[in-house]
C-alpha cells in the first residue's frame, strides 16, 4: 500500500495514545507503521533531502497537528499524551481527523491563519488563496510554518532551562549579534552587575566604546510597564542610555506605549523575537538541509550579433 499522508494518520495516532498513557514519538511511529502494515522497503523510504523517512515525517506532522489542536500535549521532553480535548474528541466517534476536523479549535485555527485571525471568513479566504499559490509562494509558505513550528519548539525548551542557562545563553546570542566581543569577556559582564533592575552589562562593540544594559527574564507571565519602569530607573541610576530587556514571555501594551515616549533608547525581545533570533543566529539549533531557488539567467543565453 502507499504510504498514508500525514492526515490519514492523525485518528489512529490519537486512539494509539488514547490509554493515557505517555507515549516516545518513535513508538508511535513503530506501532502506526504495523497498523497500516507498511512494508520494510516503505518504512525506510527516504524524503529527497535524504535526511528523514518519509513516515515518521508525516507521523511527525500529525503530532504537529493534533498538538496546535491541544489534542495531545508533551507534558516532559520526548513524550506524548492525550489531553481531555483530545479523548472529548474520540467522543465523537469521527471517521476522520483531519485539517476541516481540527478547525473546530481556536488554537488550529490560529496556526494555519497567516494573519493570525480567529475571523472564520478570513480563514476560509486565506485557505483557498494559499492552494492556488504557485510552487514558489507554496515553498515558501510552508517554509515559514516550519520555522514557525521550530520557534514554538524552541522557545517550550528554553522556558525549561534553568535561570543560570538562560543567561548564557543570551549571551551567546548576543555576542553572536556582534555585541560584547568574546563570549568569555561577555560573560564576565553579564549577572556582575548587582543593581537589582540590572541583570548584566556588555559592550556595544568589540572595542567597548559604549556599553548595554541587559535584563533578562525567564517569565510565563506578561511583562507589564512596571517592570520597564524599574528597569529605566536602573539605567539612569547608572546614567546609562541604552538597554536590552529579554523575555521568554510577552509585554503589555503599556509596557510598548510607554517605551515610546522615554529618552532612553531600549530594545524589547519577547519570546517569539527571542526564538526567531535563535534560528538566525543557529543558537540551540542545527541545520539538516538548505535548497537553492534557481532561474533562468538571461544575460547567458544573450548571443552576439
Amino acid at each position: 500500500m502507499a504510504i498514508p499522508d500525514y492526515q490519514s494518520v492523525m485518528l489512529p495516532f490519537l486512539k494509539f495514545v488514547s490509554d493515557e498513557i505517555e507515549h516516545s514519538l518513535r513508538e508511535i511511529v513503530e506501532n502506526l507503521a504495523q497498523s497500516f502494515n507498511l512494508s520494510e522497503e516503505e518504512r525506510r523510504e527516504l524524503l529527497p533531502s535524504g535526511q528523514m523517512s518519509i513516515f515518521y515525517s508525516r507521523v511527525g506532522w500529525a503530532r504537529t497537528y493534533l498538538k496546535k489542536a491541544g489534542l495531545i500535549e508533551s507534558p516532559k521532553r520526548g513524550v506524548l499524551k492525550i489531553t481531555q480535548r483530545g479523548l472529548e474528541a474520540l467522543r465523537q466517534n469521527p471517521q476522520h481527523i483531519n485539517d476541516e476536523f481540527l478547525k473546530q479549535y481556536p488554537e488550529f485555527i490560529e496556526f494555519i491563519s497567516t494573519s493570525r485571525t480567529d475571523d472564520a471568513k478570513t480563514t476560509r479566504i486565506e485557505t483557498k488563496i494559499i492552494s492556488q499559490q504557485t510552487p514558489e509562494e507554496s515553498l515558501e509558505y510552508d517554509y515559514q510554518k516550519i520555522r514557525q513550528n521550530l520557534a514554538d519548539e524552541l522557545l517550550n525548551r528554553v522556558k525549561t532551562c534553568s535561570p543560570s542557562f538562560f543567561e548564557r545563553l543570551v549571551v551567546e546570542l548576543l555576542v553572536k549579534m556582534g555585541y560584547g566581543g568574546s563570549i568569555k569577556d561577555a560573560g564576565k559582564a553579564v549577572g556582575k552587575s548587582g543593581d537589582g533592575g540590572i541583570d548584566g552589562i556588555i559592550k556595544e562593540d568589540k572595542l567597548g566604546l559604549d556599553v548595554i544594559y541587559i535584563q533578562a527574564k525567564r517569565w510565563e507571565g506578561t511583562v507589564g510597564r512596571p517592570e520597564i519602569m524599574k528597569f529605566v530607573g536602573a539605567l539612569q541610576g547608572q546614567r546609562a542610555k541604552k538597554g536590552v530587556f529579554i523575555t521568554t514571555s510577552s509585554f503589555s501594551n503599556e509596557a510598548i506605549e510607554y517605551m515610546s515616549k522615554i529618552d532612553n533608547k531600549i530594545i524589547l525581545i519577547d519570546g517569539g523575537q527571542l526564538s526567531q533570533l535563535m534560528i538566525d543566529y543557529d543558537i540551540g539549533v542545527s541545520k539538516i538541509v538548505s535548497y537553492e531557488i534557481k532561474r533562468i539567467d538571461s544575460d547567458y543565453f544573450t548571443e552576439d550579433e
